[in-house]
């Protein structure tokens, strides 16, 4: 990935959020929350920012054969989405310093592949606001609208306190409620008027 502009139709959901509805109770997307970071005529992509691997950053640091400065065992890894499972992303924010693979989500949130950013997090000179997933969630052309249109997903502008600042297990609650709504109480009956 090379850095791109920023630039959005009006119709895009880059730095959007999926919710995903109740209908979408299998899988990697159940009870999901995905972050759009590309979305455009040729498709969309995305990472889901909730669904937590049994696996710690340390673990990766371990199998790339880095040695963190710092213990990050704490630190989940995320399920990214279905895709690449076995690629790592890093969403990061507030880092002033360029990466070999990056894509600028927002002039704030930028998604990153290469390896020099994990490196530098492991020597914690990387950016402080950082989340690691494994695979991305994909749409291609068409197909994200046509979800939407079932009813599949709700949607709402991205928050970056979400991501960097809430814990994984209630960042879908915390989305939610910024529109309102209990997930809990929202029926698998999808309608359609």
């Amino acid at each position: 990935m090379t850095e791109v502009n920023t630039a959005r139709s009006s119709d895009s959901l880059r730095d959007h959020f999926l919710l995903a509805m109740p209908c979408l109770s299998l899988g990697i997307f159940s009870h999901s929350i995905t972050y759009i970071c590309e979305h455009g005529e040729s498709g969309a992509m995305g990472i889901i920012i909730n669904q937590a691997l049994d696996l710690s950053v340390n673990d990766i640091f371990e199998h790339l054969q880095i040695s963190p400065h710092t213990d990050f065992s704490g630190e989940p890894v995320m399920a990214g989405g279905p895709v690449q499972m076995d690629h790592g992303f890093v969403l990061h924010r507030g880092s002033t310093r360029s990466w070999e693979a990056s894509l600028k989500v927002t002039p704030e949130i930028t998604l990153t592949t290469s390896r020099d950013i994990l490196r530098a997090i492991a020597h914690d000179e990387g950016p402080e606001d950082h989340l690691i997933a494994l695979g991305y969630a994909g749409w291609s052309a068409g197909q994200l609208e046509q979800e939407l249109a079932d009813n599949s997903w709700l949607t709402l502008p991205g928050d970056s306190d979400i991501i960097f600042a809430t814990p994984a297990d209630r960042r879908l609650g915390a989305a939610a409620a910024m529109l309102g709504i209990d997930m809990n109480l929202i029926s698998n009956q999808a309608g359609h008027a």
